[in-house]
């Protein structure tokens, strides 16, 4: 029965969807297969090794030294706490209140940090800005990152591919600044002194720039949530761009001004300068002239015509004709480019067009037919939920232009998405668990007094969570959830006994029986207790280390929930049980 229930524990991992799923989903199956699969050794082959091999001669029934030392302290603990039972419960509900109570206090995150070795730095200079500036500009952050210690490489990369599916501009620049395999607090520093060196605290200034620092499959994690390498994102929908860029300027200073908020961007921000040529029809009329005529010319000038091929034995390289460098890249000769009229003659660009620089725009984003504007930004050292709440409160007082409004995506959502359904389908998990105890105890008022274990181990794991800094993270979550279920366990081996001494071999249920049952029991819940935090205990203490960022924090919650559940059952639920347990005639007797 108890394997079953730890079993049924773990099946809400299996439900959760999105993010949450595809991280702990395998973690599920891994752990049910592997206790079923226990279960049917514990069942089959070990009772046949048993026989087999210790059947021979004589079991020695005495106990391990450690165990003959440890069990009459342990009965003389037990009766000790037993002449005041009431003082000792009060001070367990003052605890367990206690625990319940700190609760509020922890702080919430979706995904903890992850330290990957590497991190990728996304620089947003002034839009326009050339890409030789930007070439400069980047030898300068390189620099400035590349004299961090422990920083092993800094590669910058401009723009976009002819090709690409990115729609960045030559403004645009992302570093990738490879660190290697240091630990957590090695990678934190490095992080700090990237972010001081860009804000300008360590050495020089880079004015006008803004930036966002993150690794890899962070961002991969942030884009499938919020759609964009952030963790909170303000989607401004309307039909005018320059109503939309004048919102977005508003939400961002709001934004600035939320504590936790980093890297706060605009995702297409305007004033790209463009060549505008506008062609006059009446004066191409006159010339003989088409519009297609002159885009040509352009075209050719400026983007290069093919004309032919030459072959380099078995290559062949295409023949490209196109104006000089020297006229193509100043922008003041555009008006002299020649274009041939229908009557042979040569006539200037400007002779026929209108030539003048206007503001313009890189990319435009849309969505769901209309124009967008998106606002970013990431938090850092504060529960993401309680940002959300006043990122929403501060930009509801924010007066968008009309016809424009607000749609937020944040890692909060997801966070509040995977909360609510684990703990939904826990509670589903929890009416089988119900049924399940019920036929192994067969008494509703044992059953209730084994449920007292659930908020023992809340007191560790709480303690464990403010230990390591008060973060509760998705993987902190599925540790309680997988911490009630394992110190049920201990619970019902207790019970369980308890009426085997009563039901079965007809002892009286007094305070002799209650220490014996409870002596007896001490090694086994013991061991079950130290397997499992033993196991745990390298994860639990690299929390934070490379790879142990998500599953660390769960380890972290069910080594210590196990360490206060284990010594509240043995101390203090034999004393309940005790006083409010019943083990006479009137429970049915224990399930085979």
């Amino acid at each position: 029965f108890a394997t079953f229930i730890v079993a049924l524990v773990f099946v809400p991992l299996l439900t959760l969807s999105g993010i949450a799923g595809k991280l702990f989903a395998p973690l599920g199956v891994a752990y049910i297969f592997a206790i079923l699969a226990s279960l049917v050794v514990a069942l089959s082959l070990t009772p046949a090794l048993c026989y087999l091999l210790l059947a021979r001669g004589p079991l020695k029934a005495a106990d391990p030294p450690f165990v003959r030392w440890l069990k009459p302290r342990y009965v003389r603990l037990l009766a000790r706490i037993d002449r005041a039972p009431a003082r000792v419960l009060s001070l367990v509900s003052v605890a367990i209140a206690s625990g319940i109570a700190l609760l509020p206090l922890l702080n919430g995150e979706f995904i903890p940090a992850l330290r990957e070795g590497h991190y990728i730095i996304h620089v947003t200079a002034v839009p326009g800005t050339a890409e030789a500036e930007s070439l400069r500009l980047g030898q300068r952050i390189a620099q400035a990152i590349g004299s961090i210690k422990g920083v092993k490489s800094v590669a910058q990369w401009v723009g976009r591919a002819p090709g690409g599916a990115d729609t960045f501009g030559t403004h645009y620049s992302e570093y990738e600044v490879e660190i290697g395999a240091l630990n957590g607090e090695e990678q934190q520093r490095i992080l700090r002194e990237i972010r001081a060196t860009l804000a300008g605290e360590r050495v020089g200034s880079f004015p006008g720039v803004s930036f966002s620092v993150n690794t890899f499959l962070t961002e991969r994690i942030g884009e499938t949530i919020t759609g964009f390498a952030a963790d909170f994102v303000v989607n401004l929908h309307g039909d005018s761009l320059d109503l939309l860029d004048q919102d977005a300027q508003r939400v961002a200073k709001q934004l600035m001004e939320i504590p936790g908020a980093q890297d706060v961007q605009l995702q297409a921000p305007p004033g790209t300068p463009q060549l505008s040529v506008r062609v006059r029809p009446e004066r191409l009329a006159a010339l003989g002239l088409q519009s297609r005529d002159v885009m040509e010319a352009i075209h050719a000038a400026y983007a290069g015509e093919r004309v032919g091929q030459v072959y380099e034995g078995a290559r062949a390289v295409e023949v490209v004709v196109l104006l000089v460098p020297e006229f193509r890249n100043r922008i003041g000769r555009v008006g002299a480019l020649q274009i041939r009229a229908a009557d042979g003659r040569l006539v200037r660009l400007e002779e026929v067009a209108d030539i003048g620089l206007t503001g313009g725009r890189y990319k435009i984003l849309h969505s769901g037919g209309r124009r967008i504007q998106t606002v970013t930004a990431n938090v850092r050292g504060r529960d993401v939920e309680a940002f959300e709440r006043d990122a929403r409160a501060r930009i509801a007082a924010v007066p968008l232009s009309r016809g424009n409004y607000a749609v937020f995506a944040s890692a909060a959502q997801a966070q509040a998405q995977a909360r609510e359904d684990l703990i939904l389908h826990s509670l589903v998990a929890g009416v089988g668990i119900f049924l399940l105890l019920y036929m192994a105890l067969g008494s509703l008022r044992n059953l209730g007094v084994t449920f007292l274990n659930l908020p023992f181990a809340l007191i560790g794991g709480v303690i464990a969570v403010l230990a390591g800094g008060g973060w509760l993270s998705l993987g902190s979550l599925v540790g309680f959830v997988t911490l009630f279920g394992i110190t049920l366990r201990n619970s019902i081996m207790l019970v369980s006994h308890y009426q085997q001494l009563v039901q079965v071999e007809k002892l009286p249920w007094n305070v002799q029986t209650c220490l014996r049952g409870a002596a007896e029991r001490l090694p086994s819940i013991l061991m079950t207790a130290l397997v499992t935090a033993l196991g745990l205990l390298p994860l639990a203490l690299g929390t934070g280390e490379p790879g142990r960022e998500i599953e660390g924090p769960m380890a972290t919650i069910i080594v210590g929930g196990l360490a206060t559940s284990t010594v509240l059952n043995l101390l203090i639920l034999p004393v309940v049980l005790l006083h409010f347990g019943r083990f006479g005639s009137g429970a049915r007797a224990p399930a085979a």
